[in-house]
């Protein structure tokens, strides 16, 4: 390609913006009410999305003793698989947070929690989310909805649902409504490099989006410790019992000893010598045994100990004093700059698309 065609070329593509500006330009009163426009509907939409608080807490864990015991427990409860494979019980207590809360079970518990309202209000969880106030347009879209279903109440007796009633096997739509809320107001993201997991929670009250946040942390925090020390508590359990048998037939040795010394502290004759010597043998055992049982007990509680998973919280959770949502100034310029953008495609290539379109169906005819 010459100098002389690379210079016409550059000049062309100059007239053809030129040519666009100046069409953009000679539209410029449709420009302008297309974005006021957009700023009329940012505005509607943004002033009617509730105002919505968050809350974040991030916490960094620490795990105790290494192993697979506690993640096979969590794995298999989750239906996750032989999720162990490459993993230590450090990949195990921040990587599982976030399918954690996604379960049922633990929505269902979260559900129950008791919180409180700015206005004073005492109610558990389950119950709030159905107050959290909507947009008028989930209203219109739900309409058919809550009509067909007041129909069929007609039909049939109401029964109200209630959390102390629910059954995890078989749910009701409106309780896996309510499930499905608080998955959405509750999101917990891990970070691998830093270790550091983030709970947060949005609402439309602040206390109450403060409350679920913390009580969200605790309970993930128990749910873990309980997978983690689960196989060290068996241990521990079964050797306290085990403690308490020995106990018991080291006393029971003890007394029966005893009470042969006492009837035959007088009497020399070997068969109450043989006889005292075989119980002196049986006490002596039976104390050997106990004290060996109680130092296995003692072993046992040191390692339930280190199963503890320990949780440095770095931002605990406090009551935010400004809503973090809607973003009313950004969802107006981006509403006026989709019109803007809207408009001008119309102006320079849609309307003369259409035109041809329309023109080709005449032909047609």
């Amino acid at each position: 390609m010459t100098e002389n065609n690379k210079i016409h070329e550059e000049e062309i593509k100059e007239i053809d913006l030129i040519v666009l500006f100046r069409k953009l330009y000679s539209n410029r009163k449709k420009i302008y009410k297309s974005i006021g426009i957009g700023i009329i509907a940012g505005a509607i939409i943004g002033f009617s999305l509730q105002k919505e608080y968050q809350v974040s807490v991030s916490l960094s864990p620490e795990s105790g003793i290494t192993g697979t015991s506690g993640l096979s427990g969590i794995a298999s409860m989750f239906g996750l698989g032989n999720a162990s494979v490459g993993f230590g019980e450090d990949a195990l207590t921040f990587n599982m947070f976030p399918e954690i809360v996604k379960t049922n079970p633990f929505a269902l518990e979260m559900l129950q929690i008791p919180i409180q309202t700015q206005k004073g209000d005492s109610i558990i969880l389950y119950d709030y989310l159905d107050t959290e106030k909507k947009t008028w347009w989930s209203h219109v879209i739900g309409a058919p909805g809550m009509l067909i279903g007041g129909i069929k109440s007609l039909f049939k007796e109401e029964q109200k649902d209630s959390i102390k009633a629910i059954d995890p096997f078989r749910l009701t739509p409106e309780q896996n409504g309510r499930i499905g809320m608080l998955k959405n107001i509750l999101k917990v993201e891990t970070d691998k490099k830093s270790n550091m997991t983030k709970v947060t929670v949005s609402l439309q009250d602040p206390l109450a989006a403060a409350i679920v946040a913390d009580s969200a942390v605790h309970k993930l925090q128990e749910y873990i410790t309980d997978y983690r020390t689960r196989k060290a508590k068996q241990d521990y359990d079964f050797q306290l019992s085990l403690c308490e048998q020995y106990k018991k037939e080291y006393f029971e040795a003890q007394q029966e000893y005893a009470k042969f010394a006492d009837a035959n502290r007088n009497v020399i004759l070997q068969t109450v010598t043989s006889e005292k010597d075989r119980l002196q043998k049986n006490l002596n055992l039976a104390e050997q045994i106990y004290s060996q049982s109680m130092g296995q007990l003692q072993v046992l509680r040191g390692k339930l100990q280190e199963a503890k998973p320990v949780f440095a919280v770095v931002e605990p959770a406090t009551v935010p004093l400004a809503p973090a949502s809607p973003k009313k100034m950004l969802i107006i310029i981006a509403f006026a700059f989709l019109a803007f953008v809207f408009e001008s495609a119309w102006i320079l290539f849609g309307k003369d698309i259409y035109h041809d379109f329309k023109n080709e169906l005449k032909k047609k005819d």
